[in-house]
């Protein structure tokens, strides 16, 4: 299970960057760098020493870059400045990379261990057949609670967060799909809705949560929980899996009603200089036993089932983060809505911002 590793990330990005804007000087005079692997991914979200390892058994020297949203690696993959060999985005951003025809085609003649990978996480709508992405982590979103002061049980829908007694008391995920999603949900629709009198419906509702709203924050809700600053949150289950190891207190629940089924892949942008290394890192981290020590590392879960033979019976038993068919069939992945709704997603939820304040 990851712990508290923020100066190791800290030193392993530094030393990333140092390494790759040598590189790029190195391009510069003709070097191509062909043992350097260009790898962009979510801050905190590999064990650092699986990249020690891949480097001792591959030769390659991984060049590690983190972004905090999906919207940045777009942004940034998007403008081409950085050849990037390898990237982890999120389903509905990489439904719009295939889309604008960001990404290249896998060759799964060359990845090894996809018979690793749980059938039922494969073959999504966002990329069919998995032609584009391979899957590295999932999870879900949900409430997590504090028994210390909320009675264990007693918190099971996304309506609870309306109760009067967490008043000031509720930390909400900084995120539109996942503030404006958890309201649908609630009343009963889709986290894909672009229905306008539905949307207006949510909007509406999420008005009335904002004096329980203690604040709408990212990665501080972590730290919150922790410290039982406050007692219910909104976040994902990696992020909570976190908490939990910190703070025995913590418990966490999917609303049955529905909530988010999320996916992060690796994907292999256009701009990539060395593909051959992006399919080498692919392949070793399916491997089962690096792919266990990943996932016991970041604590979200993984689409490993050889892996999961080899973790702790009590991790991957727990239904917080390997949850049940029955919820499962509840589960929605966020698909991209297009332009036009992204943009009412987000107007609404800037405006529930502004509101409680």
């Amino acid at each position: 299970m990851k712990r508290l590793v923020t100066l190791a990330v800290v030193i392993l990005v530094a030393c990333g960057a140092l390494y790759y804007s040598s590189n790029k000087l190195d391009e510069a005079q003709g070097i191509t760098g062909n043992n350097t692997l260009n790898l962009y991914n979510w801050g905190d979200y590999i064990d650092p020493d699986l990249i020690t390892k891949f480097e001792e058994e591959t030769g390659y020297v991984v060049s590690y870059e983190t972004f905090d949203s999906n919207e940045a690696m777009y942004t940034k993959v998007n403008q081409g400045g950085t050849a990037y060999d390898l990237a982890v985005p999120s389903e509905y951003m990489i439904e719009r990379m295939i889309e604008e025809d960001m990404l290249i085609e896998m060759d799964h003649s060359k990845i090894e261990g996809l018979e690793h990978l749980d059938p039922d996480l494969l073959d999504m709508a966002f990329d069919p057949e998995n032609r584009y992405s391979i899957p590295y982590f999932w999870g879900t979103l949900g409430i997590v609670y504090n028994t210390q002061f909320v009675v264990e049980g007693s918190i099971e829908h996304w309506d609870d967060l309306w109760d009067p007694r967490f008043k000031d008391d509720v930390m909400l995920i900084d995120g539109a799909r996942e503030v404006m999603g958890l309201a649908l949900n609630s009343l009963g629709y889709s986290v894909n809705s672009k229905n306008d009198a539905e949307l207006a419906e949510a909007a509406e509702k999420l008005d009335s949560m904002t004096a329980n709203v203690k604040a709408v924050v990212a990665d501080e809700i972590k730290m919150y929980m922790i410290q039982e600053e406050s007692s219910v949150a909104v976040t994902f289950s990696g992020e909570v899996a976190d908490m939990m190891w910190e703070n025995e207190n913590l418990r966490y629940v999917i609303p049955p009603e529905g909530s988010n089924l999320w996916f992060d892949n690796f994907v292999i942008p256009k701009t990539a200089q060395n593909v051959e290394a992006a399919y080498a890192f692919i392949n070793f981290m399916l491997e089962p036993e690096n792919a266990a020590q990943n996932a016991e590392y970041v604590g979200y879960s993984t689409p490993n089932t050889s892996a999961m033979e080899l973790m702790p019976t009590e991790m991957i038993e727990d239904e917080q983060f390997y949850p049940s068919d029955e919820t499962m069939e509840h589960l929605e992945v966020y698909e991209n809505l297009g332009q036009e709704y992204i943009g009412i997603y987000n107007d609404l939820f800037l405006e529930f911002k502004m509101h409680r304040n």
